[in-house]
């Protein structure tokens, strides 16, 4: 049943509905050393910005079914956006025992 004070409240809600913003996308680095992806494991929401960057003299990239960094050369550093929520296993192609994992929620 509408009454005065349901509509009442109805309109003092609309400012603050007017005022939420959607969550931005975040960036998180992983950095690539002593030929390992560290954080080994990283966790990010679907649509996040994940920045790989090589401190290793030898070339590296980060790459699977879901995305490839291509070819990361030393102090360069590469960006992949992750498409959906899911489990990413991904390696290096140079160097198939580097192995990363990212979780997206």
């Amino acid at each position: 049943m509408l009454t005065r004070r349901n509509a009442l409240t109805a309109l003092l809600s609309l400012p603050v509905l007017a005022l939420a913003r959607p969550a931005r996308a975040a960036t998180h680095q992983v950095a690539i050393k002593g030929f390992a992806f560290e954080p080994a494991v990283l966790d990010v929401a679907a649509g996040d910005t994940v920045v790989f960057t090589n401190g290793d003299s030898a070339p590296h990239t980060a790459s699977s079914s879901a995305f490839d960094t291509g070819r990361i050369n030393f102090e360069q550093s590469a960006e992949v956006t992750i498409p959906a929520a899911g489990t990413y296993d991904y390696t290096c192609k140079f160097h198939p025992m580097m192995k990363g994992r990212i979780v997206a929620r």
